[in-house]
């Protein structure tokens, strides 16, 4: 058995995208001959205090053997820091944390700054999807063929039952700028006398700002009766509500890869989602309506022609629930982790 550590910022139940990846790692991994040691980071990462830079630091400092870091805190962490570690360093990058929507200027290019300085010190570099292992080559100096490529695994469930109307909405995600949930209001606005309903789930204490701006928005559309704030949700707690929805929406500027799009895929649901980002090769075209990001109008116009179409729902839906077994499980996954953390790309 091979021992490592990963290390982690934050709570690691936090219900996103990127912990549920970490946390799967942590539980699969053993399976491939790994002892991952889960080293948990201050949680103010990607913009960490003075104090919480010195405390990773020492934590850091440290280690011996293999060093896997979860890309929130690695893209931040500066070379004088990374410079100090002995252990040889595994970067985890779920996204470049420059392309978070909503940053400033002056944040997003000192985090572009940082990242790609970060990478350089990095002997070996995991990503979870090609679009980001592109753009590490195109925009951050890194070689493609030094990156490895462990795209997200997806558990085999049921089929949706839906909820017998045909008009259930579902979205899963943080409601952050990134995931473009004013452009969702806006779309749903423009759909007239239909009858539909939205459940979103997600965190809404990570962008407070935002957060009120879209219940604004809400408000002045006249929607607050048909769309519903369920806040952040453990994982056992999501399957009944992909049971019971007819179609999922994801209107994300920018993904890193887009686990709930393979998630609702795997429930056999309708699909229409951006392009943002990895978003645009997660999913099959045939199993989707995609539309560009950021254009409410072509939001708009594929949701009524699901809503409007009972058996182009279905037909979505038989293509989606076909394509999942099609789709890697968490031990593949964790099988190319770990690889990188024995020896690194090959």
């Amino acid at each position: 058995m091979i021992e490592a550590t990963f290390a982690i910022p934050g709570d690691i139940t936090t219900p996103t995208g990127g912990y549920a990846y970490d946390r799967k790692i942590l539980r699969c991994i053993g399976d491939q001959g790994i002892v991952l040691h889960h080293l948990v980071l201050p949680d103010s990462f990607p913009f960490p205090s003075v104090d919480d830079l010195e405390a990773t630091a020492r934590l850091l400092s440290r280690l011996n053997g293999t060093l896997l870091i979860d890309g929130l805190a690695f893209g931040a962490l500066p070379a004088s820091i990374l410079s100090q570690i002995e252990a040889r360093i595994v970067a985890l990058v779920h996204h470049p944390l420059a392309l978070e929507t909503g940053l400033g200027a002056d944040d997003a290019e000192r985090l572009r700054i940082l990242e790609r300085e970060a990478l350089k010190a990095a002997s070996a570099i995991i990503v979870t999807s090609e679009t980001t292992a592109a753009i590490l080559a195109s925009d951050y100096d890194v070689p493609r063929e030094t990156v490895a490529v462990a795209i997200p695994g997806t558990a085999q469930v049921h089929r949706a039952v839906g909820s017998g109307t045909g008009h259930a909405l579902l979205a899963v995600g943080s409601v952050v700028p990134r995931k473009g949930y004013e452009v969702l209001v806006e779309a749903l606005a423009r759909l007239g006398n239909r009858p539909w309903s939205l459940t979103i789930v997600g965190a809404m204490d990570r962008a407070p700002d935002y957060v009120r701006s879209l219940r604004a928005r809400i408000d002045e559309a006249g929607l607050s009766d048909r769309i519903r704030f369920t806040g952040a949700l453990p994982d056992h707690a999501l399957p009944s509500l992909y049971d019971k929805a007819d179609i999922f929406v994801l209107a994300s500027h920018f993904e890193g890869y887009g686990m709930v799009l393979t998630e609702a895929l795997a429930h056999g649901l309708p699909i229409v989602s951006t392009t943002g980002g990895a978003a645009a090769k997660t999913l099959p075209d045939a199993a989707a309506l995609k539309v560009p990001a950021r254009d409410p109008a072509a939001l708009a116009e594929a949701l009524a022609s699901l809503l409007d179409d009972g058996k182009r729902r279905r037909a979505l839906a038989d293509v989606a629930f076909s394509y999942a077994p099609n789709l890697p499980d968490w031990s593949e996954t964790a099988a190319i982790v770990a690889a990188q953390l024995r020896h690194g790309k090959t």
